[in-house]
C-alpha cells in the first residue's frame, strides 16, 4: 500500500485562498492515516486480475478513501457522535471548529467524485464507478444508515433492523470497494458475487467495532470508546458474549466463501482479509 500512500500524498486537496486554516483542515484527517481498508480491497481485486491497471486504480481507491474520511468527520460532529478523537488525533471540530468540520466533510465528499471523474478509464467505466460510489455512499447507502442510527438513538431496534442499519451505514461502502475493483478490470459477474461477500464483510466489521468499543481503551482504538450505550450497537442489543458468537459465525462463513473464489482472487484477498476477519478474536 506504500504506492497508494504516495499517490494520496501527491493528490491532497489544495485550496488557494485567503482562509488561514482551510487547506490544513482539508488534509488533516487524510494525513492522520487510518487502515486504508477500503482502498486495499479495491486494489486487491484489480491486482488479482490485471496488475497493469493498478496505477489507474489508485484514483478510484483514493476516491473511496476521500468519501470514507468525509463520513468519519461528519460522524464525529457534536450533532452526531460528538467524538473528540479519530485516527488517534483530535477531531476537526475540536482542532478548528464545527463549521470547518462540516465544510471540510462537504469538500472531501465532492472532491472524491472529481478525483474519480479524472481517472484514466473509459467514460463507460468512469460512469459505472461514479454510480457505484454514489449509490452506496449516498442517500440509499451510508447516509441512510447514518440517518437511521441518529434517529433511533435511545430507541432500541430489533436485530434485523440493526443489521439493516449497519448494512447501509458501514457494509455498503466496503462492498462497493470490492465491486468497483471488478468494474475496473471488466469483471462485472465477479463484481456481483464479491459485492454480496462485501456486505457480509462489512457487517462483521461493524460487529467487531462494537466489540472493540467495549474491550479497548480510546488510546488503543484511536477513537473514543465506551460511547455506544445509547446507540443500536450489536453489543448493546445482544451483549458481549452473543455479539462475539455472531462475529464468529460470520467470520466462518466469510472464510468459506473466500476459499470458493478463483485462485488469483483468493490469494490476493486472503493476505489482507484473514487478519481483519479474525480481529475480534485477538
Amino acid at each position: 500500500m506504500q504506492n497508494f500512500e504516495n499517490f494520496l500524498l501527491n493528490h491532497l486537496p489544495i485550496s488557494k485562498s485567503i482562509h488561514p486554516t482551510y487547506e490544513k483542515a482539508l488534509q488533516k484527517m487524510l494525513l492522520a492515516g487510518g487502515k486504508r481498508f477500503r482502498p486495499a480491497l479495491l486494489l486487491g481485486v484489480v491486482n488479482a486480475y490485471n496488475p497493469l491497471l493498478i496505477e489507474g486504480a489508485y484514483h478510484a481507491a483514493y476516491a473511496i478513501e476521500l468519501l470514507h474520511t468525509y463520513s468519519l468527520i461528519h460522524d464525529d460532529l457534536p450533532a452526531m457522535d460528538n467524538s473528540p478523537l479519530r485516527r488517534g488525533e483530535p477531531t476537526l471540530h475540536i482542532t478548528f471548529d464545527e463549521a470547518t468540520a462540516i465544510l471540510v466533510g462537504d469538500a472531501l465528499n465532492t472532491y472524491s467524485f472529481e478525483v474519480l471523474s479524472n481517472a484514466p478509464f473509459s467514460d463507460y467505466t468512469r460512469v459505472g464507478l461514479i454510480r457505484e460510489l454514489a449509490n452506496n455512499g449516498g442517500l440509499n447507502g451510508m447516509v441512510l444508515g447514518q440517518a437511521i442510527d441518529c434517529y433511533f438513538e435511545n430507541r432500541p431496534l430489533g436485530l434485523d433492523d440493526v443489521k439493516m442499519l449497519h448494512i447501509n451505514k458501514t457494509a455498503k461502502l466496503i462492498a462497493a470497494s470490492l465491486k468497483m475493483g471488478a468494474l475496473i478490470v471488466d469483471r462485472e459477474e465477479v463484481g456481483d458475487k464479491i459485492y454480496d461477500f462485501g456486505i457480509k464483510l462489512g457487517l462483521l466489521f461493524q460487529i467487531q467495532d462494537d466489540i472493540l468499543d467495549v474491550t479497548q481503551s480510546s488510546d488503543e482504538a484511536g477513537k473514543l470508546t465506551n460511547n455506544d450505550e445509547a446507540k443500536n450497537s450489536f453489543v448493546t442489543l445482544l451483549g458481549l458474549e452473543e455479539a462475539l458468537k455472531e462475529a464468529d459465525t460470520l467470520a466462518d462463513e466469510l472464510i468459506l466463501e473466500l476459499k470458493s473464489f478463483d485462485e488469483s482472487l483468493k490469494n490476493e484477498l486472503s493476505s489482507l482479509l484473514i487478519e481483519y476477519i479474525n480481529r475480534h478474536k485477538s
